[in-house]
């Protein structure tokens, strides 16, 4: 295939899906409120007025489109099963928007997604990169161990779903880069697939944030299916940078990929930790995460947004300059700036607070 051709799939498949989700969603929105399916704000809530909450459905719709549309360049063998899984997620998350599905549903539906890339579409993790001296992994082990990664990556984007543009802004951020690399490094099939998700993301955004009669979120149905999405990427990711006679291949491949999803993966690691600390179920929903932080401190919601984007731009930035130094040593630095980051608008919030009672 030609270059040109190359660049025309790309760039139809990323304009196509955001025009499709941007003239989508003011559909979605009405049909929401003919049918009264809000997000009804709660003691969790960082809104306080109803907003329709199927803003998910435009996105799948924008992405699923485009995918299919301009994957007719390239030969993607994985395509059918990523679609599948990702048509299963939708369907829980549209299910769960609607009439709530428990938790304990919701997982099992996740896992069969995910057994469906990875069985079917063989889309795991077969390499361990050397870390604690493993490096290939055998078919049980790296079945269960690219499950737990999908669930993870999946239940974090769907935990940092709280204050606008702030899960779409970061999945933004990590399609992108993963986007750029795959792009550079001639995978053109993964391109048009972070392309596709990319453009819906953008106008979601849009929406999102800027919509004022015209105002969505995306509900669970966005938030998992850009977990599903994002983890194939960063599995792929991580699969190109097995062998280090590929020209473009990354040393600290499996750091490097943590440092992009810093931001949901280190928050859901610290929100956890607090409840199993207090002695409460790790799933039961509070107002502990990051975001929540920062509107506690007094930032509106995309102000918020942009300083935890701001964040995760310099923890891309900072994996990809020090890319080369090993995964023990690059490991080390992402869990000391995640933890760092993730900890400190608590540690803010709690001087304001110290800071009120002595002036009060």
């Amino acid at each position: 295939m030609y270059p040109f051709t190359h660049h025309f799939y790309i760039i139809a498949s990323f304009l196509f899906s955001l025009i499709v989700c941007y003239k989508i969603i003011p559909s979605v929105i009405h049909l929401a409120k003919e049918k009264k399916l809000y997000d009804e704000p709660n003691h969790r809530s960082s809104h306080t007025t109803i907003v329709p909450s199927l803003g998910g459905i435009a996105i799948f719709i924008g992405f699923a489109l485009s995918i299919l549309i301009f994957s007719n360049g390239f030969l993607i063998h994985e395509l059918k099963y990523i679609i599948a899984a990702t048509l299963i997620v939708f369907g829980l998350g549209v299910k769960d928007d609607i009439m709530a599905i428990s938790p304990k549903k919701k997982l099992l539906g996740q896992i069969f997604a995910a057994l469906i890339v990875i069985i079917l579409g063989d889309i795991r993790f077969t390499n361990f990169h050397g870390i604690l001296g493993i490096h290939e992994l055998n078919y049980f082990v790296s079945i269960l161990f690219t499950i737990f990664v999908i669930i993870v990556i999946t239940n974090g984007f769907n935990l940092i779903d709280g204050i606008d543009g702030l899960a779409s802004g970061i999945s933004g951020l990590c399609t992108l880069t993963f986007g750029i690399w795959f792009y550079i490094t001639g995978h053109y099939e993964y391109v048009v697939l972070a392309g596709s998700l990319l453009g819906a993301l953008i106008a979601f955004f849009r929406y999102n944030v800027f919509g004022k009669q015209n105002k969505i979120f995306m509900g669970d149905t966005g938030s998992l299916i850009l977990g599903l999405l994002i983890s194939i990427l960063m599995i792929h990711f991580n699969e190109l940078n097995i062998y280090p006679e590929f020209k473009y291949a990354i040393k600290s491949a499996p750091a490097v990929s943590i440092g992009i999803l810093a931001v949901p993966l280190f928050d859901t690691l610290r929100v956890m930790f607090i409840r199993i600390k207090n002695k409460r179920s790790p799933f039961e929903p509070d107002k502990n995460h990051v975001h929540h932080r920062m509107v506690s401190l007094g930032f509106k919601h995309v102000h918020a947004s942009i300083r935890i984007m701001a964040v995760n731009i310099l923890l891309i930035a900072i994996v990809f300059a020090l890319k080369d130094i090993g995964n023990p040593s690059l490991l080390v630095i992402v869990a000391l700036l995640g933890a760092f980051f993730s900890w400190l608008p608590s540690y803010l919030l709690h001087k304001k607070k110290a800071k009120e009672l002595q002036t009060a």
